[in-house]
């Protein structure tokens, strides 16, 4: 999966970078199919002196669908954690969402499947 990573108005550090990478790249057990990623690191009260928070915002881009989650926390690190577990639970989701073949429309096309082949049994 491609990631493209953005410090907007600062400059993160390789560490910081390299653990975001990490921890994302680990989604991809969830859903194989992830076309690309984006993150943006945010600085929140940088108009006083001293930092507040930190925002951190992941956009996922997979195959019919965009997956956004924002987080605000004192560091990025815990933000990552806490953006994992919501991506995590959003393509286990999507995933079942799109395998789901409880429907009602499904379950009624399986029915009629069942009773042709019946039909077809005492045909012979």
């Amino acid at each position: 999966m491609r990631i493209q990573i953005n410090a907007v108005h600062f400059t993160a550090d390789r560490s910081l970078l390299d653990f975001i990478q990490a921890k994302l790249n680990k989604l991809d057990t969830f859903h194989d199919h992830i076309i690309s990623g984006e993150v943006f690191l945010r600085l929140d009260g940088s108009d006083t002196n001293k930092v507040k928070e930190k925002i951190m915002e992941v956009r996922l881009m997979i195959p019919g669908k965009e997956i956004f989650v924002k987080e605000h926390d004192k560091t990025f690190e815990s933000a990552t954690d806490r953006i994992m577990e919501v991506l995590k639970d959003k393509l286990v989701r999507f995933k079942e969402k799109r395998n789901d073949f409880s429907s009602p429309a499904i379950a009624e096309a399986r029915e009629r499947m069942k009773v042709e082949e019946v039909v077809d049994d005492f045909d012979d």
